[in-house]
């Protein structure tokens, strides 16, 4: 596997391969890989001659008090792991090669960034829309893979890829998940042993919703209101945000007709997760 560091040098692999007809599919991330991460890179193969990632712990993305500098990173660990899945490069820049001076370029997408992790993390999607902005931009793969743990994400960067016609099909793939249901996440590292245990309370409470849901209830307030308190049932775990929310808008729905995203973010101990659940067929 190849690993690479600076954009020239994608670059000018990226052509190499274009000569050949190759396909490639990009798998971005922030390090710290886990499971989720390499089920990407496994349905990548699925859909291209070869897979590309990236690791880079992107900084236009975190705000002064988040936790850029004490995030997870192991490169070694990451590109080994993504070698034993066969990946064929990885591109690993630094923050000098990725902004050699602050940028005077922002990428909001409007609408899609105002709810949900956007109203809590102010300028997170602006950050986190110029990196895969750029990103797509240098290593112009046929198809770019995303986890549907982030679906304000994932739906964030569709709509980019749409608005500014960047010849790249975006696939998101179902949460991957622990056997207690807990969603994979590389801040799980951050979780002490009794954390852990009320980190499950995230997806109690979406089952708990989901269920009522599925039982007859169409009041996205009633919704929140159930995913609320099955989260306050949690000692160690404090509610950021509980929403039903139209999965294509990401805007709140008063009556549900046939689906309804249910999203959390919930701080246990110190450390923010988030998590969702699409429920269809209603």
């Amino acid at each position: 596997m190849l690993l690479l560091t600076t954009i020239a040098a994608v670059r000018a692999r990226r052509e190499e391969v274009s000569w050949t007809g190759m396909r490639v599919a990009f798998v971005p991330t922030m390090g710290a890989l886990h499971e989720g991460h390499l089920a990407l890179v496994r349905r990548g193969l699925a859909r291209a001659d070869e897979v590309w990632a990236s690791v880079f712990v992107n900084p236009t993305q975190f705000s002064p008090h988040e936790d850029f500098s004490s995030y997870p990173r192991d490169l070694e660990r990451d590109r080994a792991a993504l070698e034993r899945e066969g990946a064929a490069l990885l591109f690993a820049p630094s923050t000098r090669e990725m902004y050699p001076r602050p940028p005077a370029t922002a990428v909001d997408v409007a609408g899609l960034t105002s709810g949900l992790c956007g109203l809590h993390r102010p300028g997170h999607f602006r950050g986190v829309a110029l990196v895969v902005a750029k990103l797509l931009n240098i290593v112009q793969p046929q198809v770019a893979l995303f986890g549907a743990k982030d679906w304000q994400q994932a739906t964030v960067i569709r709509r980019l890829v749409e608005d500014l016609n960047i010849p790249t099909r975006i696939e998101v793939l179902v949460t991957v998940r622990e056997d207690d249901g807990l969603a994979l996440s590389s801040r799980n590292a951050y979780l002490g042993a009794e954390e852990r245990l009320a980190a499950r309370v995230l997806w109690r409470s979406l089952q708990a919703a989901a269920g009522a849901a599925r039982a007859g209830e169409r009041r996205g307030t009633a919704l929140e209101a159930v995913l609320a308190r099955e989260v306050g049932r949690e000692p160690l775990a404090g509610l950021q945000y509980a929403a039903a929310v139209d999965p294509d808008t990401l805007q709140p729905l008063e009556s549900i007709e046939r689906r309804v995203l249910l999203a959390l973010a919930v701080i246990v101990g110190s450390t923010r997760l988030i998590d969702n659940l699409l429920v269809e067929g209603l």
